[in-house]
């Protein structure tokens, strides 16, 4: 353990002989600072906050004793003195002893005899620490019980309200910040927090359950003070940067024994936080304008709305309903938990949907967005319905690749099925129909295996069939085309005379002369 040690001496050459002669680093300390007299020193102290100073008595402007006297008048802070005298100077020494002063060291300085009272200093300081130490941890533990008392309704005994009582009267104001964290970050977060808090005053770490801890702090009422809280805070958030973690503030209390009204505050601003835009920012309760969270809502229009997208393998309506969804559920104020529910119903059909239709494995999908935990996780709505658009893709690419592969063989029925039927009033609904398949996917993959659209083959495999009646038949052109599939002449003239580059009468023609 290494303490800080000033050395204060008018004589130049007494400063850099301390520095150089004496192995500070081989005994525990390191020199913080040198000043020139007892004025310098006082300020030095203030500035530097040294565990120890080793003082000249004789100086200019302020002496040693005058400068330690001076410092025990103010009791900011407890700091050791060492006290450097020659034999003429002993009644220095005896004067010391007054101020609680009781190591001196004789000048000129013997390193060695130096170092071993030093040394011995240095153990007293350790011992000190330590004591100092299980005297706070016992303290913070007292004040953590007492808190958490509070919290939870129950009245306090008289010793720990008089604890809570002192403690509150180092600050004006008192707030909790209420952090919530995925299950599995939790230990993790929690420990972050704890080390960042460590050792700083009037701030106390809470354990609470449902993956939550607290911090409850105090403010004063100098710039300063409320700064250094707010620092800590946001040092919370720049070190959960990245995490799904929700961090809020409740209602100030003018006394830590109110403390209840800031925590129940913070639960209440904590739901809310679900509608907030990011995760790496601070939501305070005052933040809370809107209305009372609405917990009725009807889902199954929604529902039906989003599987029938998976269902029709339509990435464009999915997204739309989603997107609706969520305009829906902020400007109706919906309560997140409902909405959890309505998310984790449309996951769990379009799932199920998916692995009875595909050979996607039992589970595969359930396992991968961890449905069972969804209701209890931090996610701010936006993000919630992001994953609920990955689902619902992620089902739709599922089932695209099974009719893929399902549409192979199928496409040639369908082809020798239009041939047979072309003269008919045949569409791609009715073959839809027909074949079980969505018409404009089956639209898609006849397009994709005979290089024109459906509509172009109908065309082509009627035309084909129409010059041939007219090479081999004495039927009116009125006729063939009726026979052919077409309702209107016109439209048979027009297609006809597009495919063959002439009328029907001048392919009649043609024919004959041939």
């Amino acid at each position: 353990m290494t303490f800080k040690v000033l050395l204060i001496d008018d004589e130049p050459g007494a400063l850099e002989g301390m520095q150089l002669w004496i192995d500070w680093p081989g005994i525990g300390f390191e020199v913080c600072g040198t000043g020139s007299n007892g004025v310098e020193g006082l300020k030095l102290i203030k500035e530097l906050q040294p565990d120890l100073v080793v003082t000249d008595v004789n100086m200019p402007l302020m002496n040693g004793l005058e400068m330690i006297a001076s410092w025990q008048e103010e009791q900011t802070r407890g700091v050791r003195f060492v006290i450097l005298s020659g034999y003429s100077e002993f009644e220095y020494a005896q004067r010391a002893l007054r101020y609680g002063v009781n190591h001196y060291l004789l000048k000129p300085i013997i390193p060695e005899e130096a170092e071993k009272e030093l040394a011995e200093i240095h153990k007293v300081l350790v011992q000190e620490k330590e004591e100092q130490s299980l005297n706070q941890i016992a303290s913070y533990e007292e004040i953590v019980s007492g808190i958490k008392t509070m919290l939870q309704g129950q009245p306090s005994d008289p010793a720990a309200a008089s604890l809570l009582g002192r403690v509150s009267e180092i600050r004006e104001r008192w707030n909790f910040c209420l952090v919530q964290t995925e299950a599995d970050a939790f230990a993790e977060l929690r420990g972050q927090a704890a080390a960042l808090l460590y050792q700083e005053e009037a701030m106390y770490l809470i354990d609470l359950d449902m993956n939550r801890f607290g911090i409850v702090y105090g403010q004063s009422g100098s710039k300063d003070g409320e700064q250094a809280s707010c620092r800590m805070l946001w040092e919370l958030v720049r070190l959960y940067a990245g995490q799904r973690v929700f961090i809020v503030t409740g209602e100030e209390a003018g006394d830590l024994l109110q403390i209840g009204h800031s925590y129940r505050t913070a639960k209440a601003a904590m739901i809310y936080k679900f509608y907030d835009t990011a995760y790496d920012r601070i939501f305070r309760y005052e933040q809370i304008s809107k209305g009372p969270l609405n917990y009725h809502y009807d889902q199954l229009q929604l529902v039906e709305r989003i599987t029938l997208a998976v269902t029709l393998l339509d990435q464009e309506a999915l997204q739309e309903a989603i997107h609706s969804a969520a305009r829906s559920f902020r400007e109706m104020l919906i309560a997140p938990e409902i909405v959890k529910k309505a998310v984790i119903h449309i996951m769990c059909r379009i799932m199920e949907y998916v692995e009875k239709t595909s050979e996607t494995k039992p589970g595969q999908l359930f396992g991968k967005y961890e449905l069972p935990g969804l209701s209890d996780s931090v996610y701010i709505l936006s993000d919630l319905m992001e994953l609920l658009l990955a689902c619902g893709t992620e089902g739709i690419e599922l089932l695209a690749k099974e009719q893929s592969k399902q549409s192979q063989g199928v496409v040639q029925e369908v082809n020798d099925y239009i041939r047979e039927h072309f003269r008919e009033r045949l569409t791609l609904k009715k073959l839809g129909e027909i074949f079980y398949m969505h018409p404009a996917y089956l639209g898609q993959l006849l397009l994709k295996k005979n290089g024109l659209s459906f509509n172009e083959l109908i065309h082509d495999l009627r035309i084909e069939e129409a010059a041939r009646l007219l090479e081999q038949s004495e039927l009116k052109n009125s006729e063939i085309a009726e026979r052919v599939g077409y309702s209107h002449y016109g439209q048979f003239f027009k297609q006809f005379e597009a495919r063959m580059r002439m009328s029907p009468n001048e392919y009649k023609k043609r024919s004959t002369m041939f």
